[in-house]
Order: structure tokens, then C-alpha cells, then sequence
């Protein structure tokens, strides 16, 4: 096996993972033994699901969250410079995607470090496919700020993108605040801006709906505390 560092996704939820993931990523898994996660105990849960023979007591791994010293995360590479394989295991989806795990592959790529992605679900691209906006060019934006005047701004500014540079915007907020994010839309975009709220994405339970601003004023929903990304285009 070649030694590298594999970018592992994992489900976006409690998705069974012959549903998303190609028997590929297990057969990389088998062979790996050193891991960079976000989260150890999802960590080593996920690795159970995608290969009940592993053996986790003799795995290794590195913490790298928004805790982490930045000095910290060079060392965690120590095994793959030795030719080692190395995995990086995010909490969901895909790993340096709206991820620590950015910075570790950023450090590998300076070091000519051979880094090779797997396949496996990303909530922004499957949100985007889904809702009928321009896949030609949109934009990844994180969280919006959480201070109310900031929040509108940012709003605001991201619509304006959207008519004038013809690009989708997509966001994400946390769970328990989806129905505020909703509400702060509805009060501050245009009444024909398209907003598409993507729920649960893979997962039992999934929803993807795009309506006008004036619709979703309109509309009934229930996602909170649910896992949601929203896209607004013209």
C-alpha cells in the first residue's frame, strides 16, 4: 500500500455506509494503523462500522481540533515521513472541508507529501446538485456571523453576489439555530431569491427544498436541531 495521506470521509450521519462509501476506502482502512481525527471516540466508532475485524487497540491517533497548537500539527506527520500510511477522519462527510484537517494537508503538500482524497459524501456538493442553482460557480462560505447587524450584512452581501456575479452562495449554521437562520432570510432577501434548505442529507429523514423567499415566509417546516445547509441564488 502506497504511503500517503488518505483524506477518509465519513457519513453524515447514521447512514449505512455501504449506502455512501465504496468498499475501496475499507480496503485502505485495513492497512492503515496511524490516524489524524477530530474526535477519537467517533473516530474509532466509525472505523469499527467500516471494518469490524480492525483491531483499534493498535491504532494510533492524533487529536487535531480547534484546540490543537499550531505546533502541534506538523509533528502528527512523523509515521507517514518515516513511509508510513497515514488517515484523516473528520467528524463527518469529508475531511479539510470546513475542517481542521486543512492545515495537516497544507503542511503536507508543502513537504511534497503524497496526499490522496477518497470518495464519499459532501453535504455542499450533494445541497448544490439537489438544488437546482448555477453548479458552474458558487461559493463556500462557513458560518455567518452570529451578531445580528453582522449577520444581515453578511446576508445581504452574499445576495447581492449572487445576482451580480450569477454564483450560488451556500452557508451553514448550527443546528439548534436552522428556524432563526430561516427567519433572518425571509426578513432580509428579496422576495423572488431562491433560498434551498438541504436537511439530513443521505440520512433517513432527508429534505431538500427550494422555494422563493416569499414561499418559505409561507411555508411549514420543522429542522431544527437537525444537520442543514442553505443555498441562496436569484
Amino acid at each position: 500500500m502506497k504511503a500517503a495521506l488518505y483524506l477518509i470521509p465519513v457519513t453524515l450521519g447514521d447512514t449505512d455506509i455501504d449506502r455512501v462509501l465504496p468498499n475501496h476506502n475499507r480496503n485502505i482502512i485495513a492497512g492503515i494503523s496511524h490516524y489524524v481525527v477530530e474526535n477519537i471516540r467517533s473516530a474509532r466508532r466509525f472505523l469499527r462500522r467500516s471494518n469490524p475485524d480492525i483491531v483499534i487497540d493498535d491504532l494510533t491517533f492524533y487529536t487535531l481540533d480547534e484546540h490543537t497548537r499550531p505546533e502541534e500539527v506538523a509533528s502528527f506527520l512523523a509515521p507517514l515521513r518515516e513511509g508510513k500510511p497515514m488517515g484523516v477522519i473528520s467528524e463527518a462527510g469529508c475531511p479539510a472541508i470546513a475542517d481542521p484537517g486543512a492545515d495537516l494537508v497544507a503542511i503536507a503538500q508543502r513537504e511534497g507529501l503524497p496526499v490522496v482524497p477518497l470518495v464519499g459524501p459532501s453535504s455542499i456538493l450533494m445541497s448544490l446538485m439537489a438544488s437546482g442553482f448555477n453548479g458552474q460557480s458558487f461559493a463556500f462560505n462557513g458560518y455567518l456571523p452570529v451578531e445580528p447587524g453582522e449577520r444581515t450584512r453578511k446576508i445581504k452581501q452574499l445576495e447581492q453576489r449572487a445576482y451580480s456575479e450569477d454564483q450560488t452562495q451556500i452557508f451553514i449554521e448550527t443546528p439548534y439555530r436552522n428556524h432563526k437562520m430561516i427567519e433572518e432570510l425571509v426578513r432580509t432577501c428579496r422576495p423572488n431569491t431562491r433560498l434551498c434548505v438541504a436537511c439530513d442529507i443521505s440520512c433517513e429523514g432527508e429534505e431538500i427544498h427550494t422555494r422563493t423567499i416569499a414561499q418559505w415566509k409561507k411555508a411549514k417546516y420543522d429542522i431544527q436541531k437537525r444537520p442543514a445547509i442553505f443555498l441562496i441564488y436569484k
